[in-house]
């Protein structure tokens, strides 16, 4: 078993997606190609809840699993954004942990990219909802799954501000 997840990790690492289009910078964002379905997933959320995500996409330089995040026995990070001197989020990375369950990295996944997509900061500490600080069940996340999503989404802060927008300017 051991080995498996060796295996697994280590093939995590090398896996990358490029995508075709080149940034302006003449740099390719790389995506790691276990995260790569879950960003499609994402995507296709922002697409329809209307959510801009274009330009914040092409804004990045990596989308990868690493071995570097503080993990231990008695928690750790699961996943963040790594930003550069000027503050901008240039990586989205996850800890090599999420591997050890599909849920678990896709709960980590839709959290980070709520961060950066839809600009979230944590809503709460541990109450089992994809934009709390911690999750002591990943899983009972997963078991309402769309529902969690709907509310991601919906109660974000880029939705509202375009609700809100569309709301005033009817007014």
């Amino acid at each position: 078993m051991l080995f498996i997840l060796i295996a697994h990790y280590s093939f995590g690492q090398n896996a990358q997606f490029e995508i075709p289009q080149i940034k302006s910078s003449g740099e390719e964002l790389r995506i790691d190609g276990l995260v790569q379905p879950l960003l499609d997933d994402f995507i296709s959320y922002c697409k329809k809840y209307n959510i801009d995500y274009h330009d914040n996409l092409f804004n990045l330089k990596e989308i990868a699993v690493v071995d570097t995040l503080q993990v231990s026995s008695k928690g750790g990070t699961l996943g963040m954004l790594v930003r550069n001197q000027n503050n901008d989020v240039e990586k989205i990375v996850f800890s090599w942990m999420t591997l050890l369950d599909k849920e678990i990295l896709k709960v980590v996944a839709f959290h980070e990219f709520g961060h950066y997509f839809l600009g979230y900061k944590h809503v709460c500490d541990d109450c089992n909802i994809i934009m709390a600080k911690v999750n002591t069940s990943y899983f009972d996340i997963v078991l309402d799954w769309e529902y969690q999503v709907e509310k991601l989404f919906l109660e974000s802060p880029e939705y509202l501000k375009k609700k809100n927008f569309i709301a005033h300017i009817t007014h």
